[in-house]
């Protein structure tokens, strides 16, 4: 089902009946031919590098989306991909319905055509195609880099637009003149972002290439907020859709499949996987998507570490499910292969589902606040210090050069995620393995799956300070003598 108009970004719809989208501002689409310089003109109005940009054709396929404030004024900037009607396949085919759904949902439209190439009977019957649509549209004729240039957008204004710009995308020539009267066709936005949205809970869609990510973030959001097809890489920005299901926000972002580093020889796929990276480590939660048909590889396992080592909540999504014979459909089993294979995953809950029928789907909205929730926990003083007298009563540290290391007491000192600081005596010599010791008690004790878990371990300063167990009886002992 297409969306209705806006449904990505604003307003409700029958086509979301569990998440609607949060941004209720003015929408200015960006289409154009491949290679016209689209994403960068997305980058600079967003001054970001969200969008990956190379020479090569056809870069950009799903919709990029981010506020853009311009003029005082706000609204989403949607980057499309290229439209090319000469191309028939199938991806190219996805790419054409994107640009156009993003086109319909705009408020305004911003045609983008290269200027040293020259008018294009293609810029003309995406023009007349978009003229249909009854919406403000304005014609930026880029890669003007310098006034004398300015001459080659005379053929433009065949196309009968009234605003016919020279720009500089790259460079930012006229950028500022073309957007102001943009900004000034634009309605005043609906509603303001509320301070719900704004603590919306981010999480990243990674995986290997061709898992299933794609059609994850469809089935999630209700509709084809991103391109699917076979070709593994076919989603190379990270991908961002806001959305809120049962009164909570989150900031969805579809990722570009992460190859081993020999395989990812192409430069805008190293850049794809840089932004995937980047956005699980901007995320609080990743979903990382694995394929049910095959076992999990140590790829998987690397980019959970990944998640792990920058202190980011996970959950472990086995798609795929239902293109698994009946007889070999012992989940059980193979969660405790994975977890005896890869010791690391076994702290991670783990969800088995299909994104192509939606078996299992709904179970993950409920692991997301679940884990979200473990990864900013408070963790209480008072509890803290009786799990870690508790640990080393049961299990004494091991000795260091003739000394056993003592604990005076544990406090929490930051969440997202949840780190703990024990004062010690040699905090330079608790050995790995009573590190992991500690860590499985306090996990165990505050119920902390899905989220990593920091201990530090300082040296203590205050000269009057002991440990808790040793303490309480010193105290005793000079009462008693009273």
């Amino acid at each position: 089902m297409r969306p209705s108009p806006r449904a990505e970004i604003g307003g409700e719809t029958d086509a979301l009946p569990r998440a609607e989208s949060l941004d209720r501002l003015p929408v200015v689409a960006i289409v154009g031919r491949p290679n016209t310089g689209k994403s960068t003109l997305f980058n600079r109005l967003t001054r970001s590098h969200r969008a990956v940009v190379a020479s090569t054709p056809g870069v950009t396929r799903d919709r990029n989306v981010a506020p853009v404030t311009w003029t005082g004024r706000r609204f989403l900037a949607v980057d499309t991909g290229g439209f090319d009607e000469q191309e028939a396949e199938e991806i190219s085919e996805a790419v054409r319905a994107q640009s156009l759904v993003a086109a319909e949902e705009a408020d305004a439209v911003v045609v983008v055509v290269d200027g040293r190439a020259g008018l294009n009977p293609l810029d003309a019957g995406l023009v007349e195609r978009l003229r249909r649509l009854h919406k403000p549209l304005f014609l930026a004729v880029n890669k003007i880099d310098t006034p004398r240039q300015e001459d080659l957008t005379a053929e433009f204004h065949a196309l009968g637009l009234d605003v016919v710009c020279p720009i500089s995308a790259e460079h930012g020539l006229n950028v500022a003149a073309l957007f102001a009267r943009v900004a000034e066709s634009l309605p005043a936005p609906e509603q303001e972002a509320s301070a719900e949205e704004e603590t919306a809970t981010a999480v990243a869609i990674v995986g290997r290439p061709n898992v299933g990510k794609s059609s994850l973030l469809n089935r999630l959001v209700g509709y084809e907020r991103a391109i699917v097809a076979a070709t593994p890489g076919t989603t190379r920005d990270a991908v961002d859709t806001r959305v809120v299901r049962g009164g909570r926000a989150y900031l969805l972002v579809d990722t570009a499949g992460v190859r081993r580093r020999p395989k990812v020889h192409e430069i805008i796929e190293r850049a794809s996987v840089v932004r995937a990276l980047r956005a699980l480590e901007q995320a609080q939660v990743g979903l990382l998507v694995v394929d049910g048909t095959e076992n999990v590889t140590e790829q998987d396992a690397r980019i959970s570490s990944y998640a792990w080592e920058r202190g980011r909540a996970l959950v472990l999504l086995v798609n795929k499910c239902d293109a698994v014979a009946p007889r070999q459909r012992d989940w059980r089993r193979y969660g405790e292969a994975v977890d005896e294979c890869f010791p690391s995953f076994a702290m991670v809950p783990k969800l088995f589902i299909s994104a192509r029928t939606g078996t299992g789907v709904e179970r993950i909205w409920d692991e997301i606040d679940r884990v979200a929730a473990n990864h900013r926990q408070h963790l209480q003083t008072a509890k803290l210090n009786q799990v870690l007298v508790r640990a080393a009563e049961q299990q004494a540290p091991p000795m260091v050069r003739g000394k056993r290391p003592r604990f005076f007491y544990a406090t929490q000192t930051a969440t997202g995620p949840p780190t703990i600081t024990i004062f010690t005596t040699v905090p330079e010599h608790i050995h790995a393995s009573y590190v992991r010791y500690l860590e499985n008690q306090f996990r165990a004790a505050f119920a902390l799956e899905g989220t990593p878990l920091r201990l530090r371990f300082r040296a203590r300063r205050q000269v009057g300070v002991r440990s808790q167990a040793s303490g309480v009886r010193r105290r005793g002992r000079k009462a008693g003598n009273r």
